[in-house]
C-alpha cells in the first residue's frame, strides 16, 4: 500500500508579517512561517548566536534581544513562543 502524500498545512504555509523589531533579523517582507524560521536559523549561525556548551540555548545580540524581550538567551521552544509575539496581525 503506498503512503499518503502529506498536504501541507494551508495556515502553516499562509505569509506572516514580521513586525519592526523581528524585521531587522528577517526583513520586512510577509513569508511562510517556514521561510521565517529558516532565515532566523541563517542569521542565528552567520553571528554564531547558538551556545557552544548548550546547542539548545541561542544567546541574543541586540537585534534578537529585542525579539526576545530583553532576554540574553533563551532556549529553541521559547525562541518560537517569542518570535510569535513578533508577528503582525
Amino acid at each position: 500500500m503506498a503512503a499518503k502524500k502529506r498536504k501541507p498545512n494551508a495556515k502553516f504555509m499562509a505569509p506572516v508579517q514580521p513586525n519592526e523589531k523581528l524585521a531587522e533579523v528577517v526583513g520586512s517582507k510577509p513569508l511562510p512561517r517556514t521561510e521565517l524560521t529558516k532565515k532566523l536559523w541563517v542569521y542565528i549561525k552567520k553571528n554564531k548566536l547558538q551556545d557552544a556548551k548548550n546547542r539548545r540555548m541561542i544567546n541574543a545580540d541586540e537585534a534578537l534581544k529585542a525579539v526576545f524581550g530583553g532576554k540574553k538567551s533563551v532556549n529553541m521552544f521559547e525562541m518560537t513562543k517569542l518570535v510569535n509575539k513578533n508577528l503582525k496581525k
